[in-house]
Formats: C-alpha cells, structure tokens, sequence
C-alpha cells in the first residue's frame, strides 16, 4: 500500500508560510476529506445551543460559506493559473463569516461587536499587506509545481477553508452562542493582549519589508523587535489570537468549547508544522555558516522574547 507522504506544495495559511499539501492523487482525495470532515466536525461542535437562521445554525453557514468560498475561488484561480489572489480570498473570507455571524444571529452586544472588530481588522490589515506583497514579487513559486493540478490546487483551498474555520471558530462560537455575559476585567486582559498582538505583528512585518527593501534579501534582520525575538511576527500572531479566544470563552457553552482549539492550533501550525520550522531551515541554509547569523541566533531567542546578549550585525 503506498504511504501518502506531504511534499512541498500547498500553503495551509497564507501567514504561515506552511507547505505541506500532498503530489499524488490519492493523497490529494484525503486531502478534500479530511478537511471537509474536520470542517463539518467544527461545524457540528461550534453550533451547539447557537443560533439558528432559517433553520439552520449560524454557525454552521459561517463554515459552509468558509469553504464554499475557497471551493467557488479555486474555480477562476485554476483557469487562470494563478495564486495572486489566494491570501486575499482567505482574509476577506474572515471578513464575510464574521459579519454575517453578527448579521444573523442578531448580536449587538460589546462581545460579539468586538470579537467581529478584532477579526474584520486583523484580516484587512493581513490581507492587505500579502496582496501587495504579492503584487510586488510577482508571484509566488511555492504554488509552481500545483497549479496545474486540479487535485492539488483544490487541496490547497480546502485547507484554507479549514484554516479560516478552525482559527476563527472560536470567535463565531461566541458570536451565535444564546448565551451572553457583561464584560468583566479579565475580558479587558483579552482585549489589551489582542491590541499588543496585534501591534506587535504590524511593527515586525514592516520592519521586516523596509529592511528587505533597504539591503535586499540576501541579508538577516537583525534590529527592532527582530533584536528580541527571531520571530516576533509569529508570536505577534499568536498573542492576537489567543487574546480572541479568552474573549471568546466567557460565552462558550457544551461543545462550543472544543473552538478553543483556535490558539491552541495557530501555536502548533507556527511553531511546530510549518512557519518557524520552515523559516529557520531556510535561514540555516542560507548564513548557517555566516559566524554573524550564528552569534544572532545563539543570541536571540527563537519566540519568546528577551534583550539579545551581544550585538550582532
């Protein structure tokens, strides 16, 4: 029996930087199921005592339209041989499921308004930023071998479905939960824990940009947040969504709280599938032998961050 083993390929989530979609066609049939199975698992745990719009749970249309989306956008993407507007589909993705998740089950309360505010911010702010990155470079060659493939460029959709479903699905449990709650000082943590997240990523990604555009790519960043951390983008990330999720969980009621899986997989996909893991293979192959990048990364913390040590150019 053959073994379906992942090979560069597919992004998972465009911030991410994750390859990780199968060649063969066999992989790629399990690919569609897993996620469409998982999505519909989500589906089910997040609508529990949620709302319902025509008969249905809100919840659940907010995952069926996170896939459908991809699904429909993977149709003119594959005519026309292009990845250019993959992230962007992704974010404003975020966007749509979370107002018609306020749309429908009729929430006005603080909660709900500020969880949708988190996510309608973060995703234009995202998505704004990849798209003109990739309107700069061109292209991106991660895509080259699986465009021609129907299966695999379906795949990588399909993932991103089951990213925006899985990541968000916190938020949107508490968005059409039935049950509400006054915002109370811990709900206050959350908020302020998003913001610096939240600010925390826009600092080191612009950082990041000039710098590339200042001495081009075949230097290391080395200053600003880049002198705390060697990602402080990613644990921006992480920060932005584990402060949703706290939001959140005050709302959360029987198997909604299985959508506290949202931090919980934004840390593992960055940290330990695709994002650093990558990063750093690609960095060691580049300056593993620079004694300047050695100093930097024995120096400087790979997340967490801390003062660096030495100074390093």
């Amino acid at each position: 029996m053959a073994v379906c083993r992942p090979t560069p390929a597919a992004l998972l989530t465009p911030y991410s930087g994750t390859i990780t979609a199968p060649d063969q066609g066999e992989c790629n049939i399990k690919i569609l199921l897993t996620t469409t199975l998982l999505g519909l698992l989500m589906a089910a745990a997040g609508s529990h005592n949620g709302a319902i719009y025509a008969g249905f749970p809100v919840f659940a249309l907010c995952i069926l339209l996170a896939f459908g989306t991809q699904w429909l956008a993977f149709i003119p993407a594959y005519l026309r041989q292009t990845e250019k507007f993959y992230d962007l589909t992704g974010s404003i993705t975020y966007i749509g499921v979370a107002i018609i998740a306020l749309i429908l089950s009729q929430k006005t309360d603080s909660r709900s308004l500020l969880l949708a505010a988190m996510i309608v911010v973060w995703a234009l702010r995202l998505g704004a930023f990849l798209f003109l990155r990739i309107l700069a470079d061109g292209a991106d060659s991660r895509f080259d071998k699986i465009k021609p493939n129907p299966q695999s460029f379906l795949a990588t959709w399909s993932l991103q479905g089951l990213w925006v479903s899985v990541t968000g699905g916190c938020a949107l449990a508490a968005i059409s939960s039935g049950h509400s709650a006054e915002l109370s000082l811990l709900d206050i943590a959350a908020i302020l824990l998003w913001f610096l997240g939240f600010t925390v990523e826009v600092v080191a990604d612009r950082q990041k940009r000039r710098f590339r555009a200042a001495q081009g790519g075949g230097q290391f960043i080395t200053t600003g947040l880049w002198a705390f951390s060697r990602h402080p983008n990613y644990l921006g990330e992480i920060m932005l969504w584990l402060g949703i999720a706290l939001l959140a969980a005050p709302v959360l009621q029987g198997w909604q709280w299985a959508t506290m899986i949202s931090p919980v997989f934004v840390y593992l996909l960055l940290t330990r599938v695709s994002g650093i893991p990558l990063l750093e293979k690609k960095a060691d192959k580049l300056w593993g032998e620079d004694p300047r990048y050695q100093a930097y990364k024995a120096n400087t913390p790979i997340l967490l961050p801390r003062p660096a040590s030495k100074k390093t150019g």
